[in-house]
């Protein structure tokens, strides 16, 4: 395992990687800007080839290789809603004794225009209440975070946002397709590579 990633601790006997979607449970919220987490992260299980999700850790857990040789990864998709994501992660990241480096986190980006998908290690927040969440629990800025552009309305109005957030996309479904696939690829390129 790469040392900048996995950080010092010894590394887990089970996982190399925890790759957390954030999201909201429910048919509700299927389908929704602030699911795109969830999304990207159910791709990457059918992508690996993963068994089927299970309830643990207050969310939907699977783990297996990412790839024949790749790293091990366990993939979590918190049930706790968006707002309280964090005590999910804290449950999984202290069972599987992993550093805040070995955790990526994938979730939507209004700060990012539409199809725009990016990679960063540590940082702010930007005012994501699943990412604070998280942060808070984990008692550290500096894990990975999949950012997946979803754009933004024309205004700051926190509840004209929060219906932005919590509504379907606008775009042509082949352009959310392209996307969801863009956004995989940037997530099963980051953990080869960080292997």
């Amino acid at each position: 395992m790469n040392p900048a990633v996995g950080g010092g601790r010894a590394p887990s006997p089970r996982v190399d990687f925890l790759v957390v979607g954030l999201g909201n449970p429910g048919r509700r919220y299927e389908g929704t800007r602030h699911n795109a987490g969830f999304e990207v992260v159910r791709r990457a299980a059918q992508r690996w080839q993963l068994g089927r999700f299970v309830d643990r850790y207050a969310g939907l857990y699977s783990e297996g290789r990412a790839g024949p040789a790749g790293p091990r990864v366990a993939l979590l998709l918190p049930m706790t809603y968006m707002n309280d994501s964090g005590r999910s992660v804290s449950a999984a990241r202290g069972a599987l004794r992993l550093e805040p480096q070995q955790i990526i986190v994938c979730h939507d980006e209004i700060d990012l225009p539409f199809g725009v998908v990016r990679t960063k290690l540590g940082g702010g927040t930007a005012g994501h209440r699943g990412l604070k969440s998280v942060r808070a629990a984990l008692g550290s800025p500096d894990f990975w975070r999949l950012r997946i552009g979803v754009g933004r309305p024309d205004t700051t109005d926190p509840e004209v946002v929060s219906r932005w957030v919590l509504g379907r996309f606008d775009e042509p479904r082949d352009a959310v397709e392209a996307l969801f696939e863009q956004a995989t690829d940037a997530l099963v390129g980051l953990v080869s590579q960080s292997a």
